[in-house]
């Protein structure tokens, strides 16, 4: 299918979501007969891993289903079927009853109180260093051994939690794939939960904007979303990229009055279709503005629009140059006036100079002032992991594009620009000599789910990085079971010059299955103390000084949640912890990669 046949598909989708029956049916040949044509080649054991496995599906309700069907990931395979077809679909595979969150349970009650610390977008600064400080965070390194569970918060209808929370004026801002919610910090009561049309995929960002605060975040059909922070709602909605495979998974990055941010996409997964004619998506990076949700400017990661080029080994008809998505929030230079952005790989041949790269663009019109590539002839798509290859380019690069923001430092000699990626490098650039690097740093074995995943963090004078390298007990790698004896650990380098300080090994994953080491999601930080979450549920903190293991919580287990929703834990992986006002948040459930489903936030106080 190419893009304009995609695009009409996806505009022909017409089943109203609140219209879905709660039911499912099982014994429907007819929704079976669709799912082993459509559904398995990627959801059923020993194919492609990188979509959650049908017993992940099964935890879902036929709405869940018919949800990821028509606006969310799963979209694009959506618009090939009808109305029909994707409600048969959803009734076949949805095995839970419709869960929604009764409004009236747990509403806050007393006055609200406004707080002063908070975490208001990917990072406490725009400098994306991940870093909390003392009098923000509420805590001393000595509280984190002490730290406990305050309340849990239930988020209906997911398995995957992938939406970092904002903490702004004493609420906490929490996503799940189709609903935000506006909490107290203290105690988790509610003052707002509203449902949104479209999967949510970035974190969530907070613009304060004089008397009044926008919540924002991006979805998976490449709106970008803002909502009264006080009432929830809807202040504005922009769709920034018109790509029907198009998504926003960056967190938006807010300085002044304006939003950056960038935009990726699924069709680097859409490729695996049977007659896709792959790709015509570029990545972008955007400036919007806050209080009106107009346009200011966007800037192609690809300067080239695709056009019809040679096909593929296979025979495939294909479109190119593509991909170069931006997954990750910008890092603001407000010295240089200058915007600081990592792309991923390429979709199709031929490569660019612009992908697995960081670019530099100036702030006030988004052009591109420098580029400093770190892997070349990284083109790559889904269909490279598939027999006969159908759709995958020439190139068939190691898929080392950048899922981490780049940190920007001051050291008493020079500025560095640190960042990691997929590789399992850990790469120091000089912002003030167009990315000239200036040292590198092997973290991680690297690969398509290795090497650092979502992000590390920094106190300025040392960088703390998580691994990934996740791996599977399939010799391909394409299984849906993780291998529970690779991947993983925490790792801290000298900013100055790369050396390595420490290195904490993960701890075996037990008898726990499925279950795997890999520490994908992106970690945070605070004096002393650096956090992070594993594949395996388990919500770790780390002495700085050391590595030493101060605070482990396996987060895999039943709660009984504030909000009345049931709710498990499972894999934590995509946003990190947020520390701010004496509580730490952390997001548990991520069916994707075999990882463990769930559906919880949890907050934790040494108080």
């Amino acid at each position: 299918m190419n893009r304009s046949l995609l695009g009409m598909a996806l505009l022909a989708v017409g089943v109203a979501l609140a219209d879905a029956p709660s039911v499912h049916a099982a014994d429907d040949p007819y929704g079976a007969q669709l799912y082993a044509a459509h559904c398995a080649q990627c959801h059923e054991p020993t194919t492609e891993a990188r979509a959650p496995p049908r017993a992940a599906l099964e935890k879902l309700s036929p709405t869940g289903v018919l949800r990821a069907l028509e606006t969310g990931p799963m979209r694009e395979l959506g618009a090939t079927l009808t109305s029909g077809e994707r409600l048969a679909v959803s009734q076949h595979v949805g095995k839970a009853e419709s869960v929604t969150a009764d409004p009236s349970v747990n509403q806050c009650a007393a006055p609200h109180v406004a707080s002063t610390g908070g975490w208001t977008g990917w990072s406490t600064r725009p400098d994306n260093w991940r870093f909390q400080t003392t009098r923000a965070a509420g805590l001393l390194a000595a509280d984190v051994s002490k730290l406990r569970l305050k309340w849990a918060f239930g988020i209906p209808e997911a398995t995957t939690l992938r939406s970092q929370p904002a903490a702004f004026d004493g609420r906490v801002f929490v996503a799940g794939p189709a609903s935000v919610h506006s909490l107290d910090a203290k105690t988790g009561c509610t003052f707002w939960s509203v449902s949104v049309p479209s999967a949510i995929r970035s974190g969530v960002a907070i613009a304060p904007l004089g008397r009044r605060s926008l919540v924002i975040f991006g979805d998976a059909n490449a709106h970008l979303h803002a909502l009264d922070a006080t009432t929830g709602e809807p202040a504005w909605d922009l769709r920034v990229d018109e790509h029907p495979a198009a998504t926003v998974s960056s967190t938006p990055l807010y300085y002044k009055g304006k939003l950056y941010f960038g935009v990726s996409s699924f069709e680097e997964t859409v490729s695996v279709t049977p007659g896709y004619a792959c790709c015509t998506f570029r990545g972008s990076v955007q400036a919007v503005d806050a209080a009106t949700g107009r346009l200011v400017w966007k800037t192609y990661t690809v300067a080239e629009e695709a056009t019809p080029r040679k096909a593929t080994r296979a025979g495939n008809a294909t479109f190119g140059p593509s991909g170069a998505g931006v997954w990750t929030t910008p890092t603001l230079d407000a010295r240089k006036s200058l915007l600081y952005v990592t792309t991923g790989d390429n979709y199709s041949d031929p490569p660019t100079g612009t992908s697995d790269a960081v670019l530099a663009l100036s702030l006030g019109d988004g052009r591109i002032v420098w580029s400093r590539q770190l892997t070349e002839g990284d083109a790559y798509n889904g269909s490279c992991r598939l027999l006969g290859k159908p759709n995958c380019p020439d190139a068939d690069g190691p898929d080392f594009d950048f899922g981490s923001s780049a940190m920007l430092l001051r050291l008493a000699s020079r500025r560095v620009l640190a960042v990691g990626q997929k590789s399992g490098m850990l790469h120091a650039l000089d912002p003030d000599q167009h990315g000239e690097i200036l040292w590198q740093a092997r973290a991680g074995q690297g690969g398509r789910i290795g090497g650092i995943q979502w992000g590390s963090a920094t106190d300025g004078k040392v960088i703390y990085v998580a691994v990934s390298d996740m791996s599977f007990t399939e010799e391909t790698a394409t299984g849906t079971k993780p291998d529970p004896t690779r991947g993983g650990g925490m790792f801290a380098f000298r900013a100055v010059d790369g050396k390595r300080i420490w290195m904490s090994a993960p701890p075996a994953c037990g008898d726990r299955s499925p279950c795997s080491p890999a520490q994908s999601g992106a970690v945070s930080a605070m004096p002393g103390i650096v956090f992070s979450g594993s594949y395996d549920g388990h919500f770790r903190a780390y002495d700085t000084h050391n590595g030493k293991i101060v605070f482990d919580f396996d987060t895999v287990r039943e709660y009984k949640t504030v909000n009345g929703v049931h709710a498990k834990g499972g894999a934590l992986d995509a946003g990190g912890p947020v520390i701010a006002n004496g509580r730490v948040f952390v997001n548990s459930g991520y069916a994707r990669w075999g990882g463990i489903p769930g559906n919880v936030v949890l907050a934790f106080g040494a108080d």
